[in-house]
């Protein structure tokens, strides 16, 4: 088995299993979310190797097929991936295919799944500025007769928003491929999703002022009661144009 050659993910699998080196195989991406493959899914896994490990293993770094995308890491570096990152939700809702280590590659894993208190509110606050500024800009703009820009900011409010929310439950927002898969199956607390999906729907077509408004009528009532009244209350009177008229 050679790394000019393409291999398969249950050749691989095989492979890995028998080498001692490796400590944890962890999948990702619509494999690990049950329902989500289709006939183009490829097979997104990380191999974890034990930190100083020497093995043949390291001549697939970087392969990649319609079938097997592979990533090499130390178990330092798997520690540290998505942490911060764009990988954090991949690897929060990932498979584990093999855990050599009792347990620790599944802790690993639950350590990325959750936000710690301090890290949540400090996102949470960061994103609702960014929310409400967006927000704002957007009923601005409808309001002076730029559709376009109104429309467009409206958009931008709704990734802010979705971050938002995540944070406030100490979760990683998931991608957007994966929102609905991710609160069909693990809603968060306090919202009607339906109406929130509904929202952020219609919101991200139209720019709908008055849907704007209503949703951030909720929104402002779930930040308030998690702490964050300063940032709401720092954007003064500006937040009339926001709420509901």
């Amino acid at each position: 088995m050679t790394a000019q050659k393409p291999v398969g993910y249950d050749a691989f699998l095989e492979f890995a299993a028998a080498d001692s080196a490796v400590v944890g195989l962890v999948l990702k991406g619509s494999r690990a979310h049950e329902g989500m493959t289709t006939d183009h899914s490829d097979h997104d896994l990380y191999v974890v190797l034990d930190d100083g490990a020497t093995t043949a293993l390291t001549r697939f770094s970087g392969h990649r097929t319609p079938e097997l995308d592979l990533v090499i890491l130390s178990l330092d570096e798997f520690r540290a991936a998505g942490m911060p990152g764009f990988e954090r939700y991949a690897l929060a809702r990932a498979r584990i295919v093999l855990d050599r280590l009792d347990g620790g590659i599944a802790r690993i894993l639950a350590g990325k799944a959750r936000l710690d208190a301090d890290e949540a509110f400090r996102e949470a606050g960061e994103w609702l500025d960014a929310y409400a500024n967006s927000l704002y800009r957007s009923v601005k703009n409808d309001r002076d007769g730029h559709a376009l820009a109104a429309r467009l900011d409206a958009a931008d409010s709704i990734r802010s928003l979705l971050e938002l929310l995540f944070a406030l439950d100490r979760r990683p927002r998931p991608y957007n491929k994966y929102l609905e898969w991710e609160l069909a199956r693990f809603p968060l607390p306090g919202w009607d999703i339906a109406m929130l999906l509904d929202a952020v729907d219609r919101i991200s077509v139209t720019g709908d002022v008055s849907a704007q408004r209503r949703l951030f009528a909720h929104v402002e009532a779930v930040a308030r009661r998690a702490g964050h009244g300063a940032v709401l209350d720092a954007w003064g009177e500006d937040l009339v144009l926001m709420r509901p008229q």
